[in-house]
């Protein structure tokens, strides 16, 4: 995709609060203590981790779809949080706060995928009675190849890309996802997502787990994947072992496949559909113009 301008200069924040603004719900305040942090990189477990903490009473777990496909979404407020992230405060003041993070997760006890990684340092601090989950894939290979195909097979795509241009809330989960998030994440700050994780992805893997490991006491650290299953989870978080098997959610070919179904259903016919109003008006004025000029 075309490098972005810088993401925080003052042409994106123009797009973001007059092009495509949406209107924002009141910020949410804390109503269950914050119990459990997954911080592990995306394609590593995140969705299956989801679905096991809810078995497991943790109710709300929040996922990073739930970023883009709640309703009503907060995108905007998870862009701010990513600015001030990345690129501080205008007063200075860059660190996030649990009052930052309450505004988009005060409904949750739990917490993984984009939101948990992204901002896995700045959960650690603000809520240190919390639990930390370090979610990984057991081959480093293999997690790189799970990405390549589907987050960044997302950001190759121009489909999705152009249903961003047409449609806001596409546009608000491409600018947070794709450009705020992975993106900076795994050092793009051109905005160009695609070529950052084929350059850095595994080494910032790497460094990702070994700073959570230099951040969070053992005692509040479990190292996990998917194929470890419910015990040493269980026993990490004091819970009894459900009488189920362990879940295993968004594999590329299923849950993956049914969120990109998802996004076409909500947005893209939508986009295509404000594509064709915008390019007939053009039509119909350049048809007018050239019948009586």
């Amino acid at each position: 995709m075309v490098p972005s301008p810088g993401l925080d200069s003052w042409w994106w924040r123009f797009i973001e609060n007059y092009v495509y603004r949406v209107p924002e719900p009141p910020p949410r305040t804390r109503t269950t203590p914050m119990q459990v942090i997954c911080v592990g990189p995306p394609r590593s477990g995140t969705e299956s981790l989801q679905q096991a903490l809810l078995a497991l009473g943790y109710d709300y777990t929040y996922h990073g779809w739930d970023i883009m496909f709640e309703t009503p979404h907060r995108m905007p407020t998870w862009a701010r949080l990513c600015r001030k992230k990345w690129y501080g405060a205008a007063d200075g003041e860059a660190d996030l706060t649990a009052v930052d993070f309450d505004a988009v997760l005060g409904h949750a006890a739990a917490v993984t995928d984009a939101a948990a990684s992204v901002f896995a340092a700045e959960l650690i601090a603000a809520y240190p009675e919390a639990k930390v989950v370090l979610n990984t894939r057991a081959d480093l290979d293999e997690w790189y190849r799970s990405v390549d195909k589907t987050i960044v097979g997302v950001n190759d795509s121009w489909v999705f890309w152009l249903t961003g241009l047409f449609n806001r809330e596409a546009f608000w989960a491409w600018h947070v996802a794709e450009r705020l998030m992975w993106a900076l994440l795994f050092r793009a700050p051109d905005g160009n997502m695609a070529t950052a994780i084929r350059r850095n992805g595994k080494w910032i893997y790497r460094e990702h787990c070994n700073m959570i490991r230099g951040l969070v006491p053992k005692d509040r650290l479990l190292e996990w994947n998917v194929g470890d299953g419910w015990e040493p989870l269980c026993k990490f978080l004091d819970k009894p072992v459900p009488d189920m098997d362990f879940p295993h959610a968004n594999a590329m070919g299923t849950g993956w496949k049914q969120r990109e179904d998802q996004v076409t259903k909500l947005w893209v016919g939508k986009a295509f559909r404000n594509m064709a109003v915008i390019f007939g008006t053009i039509v119909g004025i350049g048809a007018v113009c050239y019948k009586y000029l």
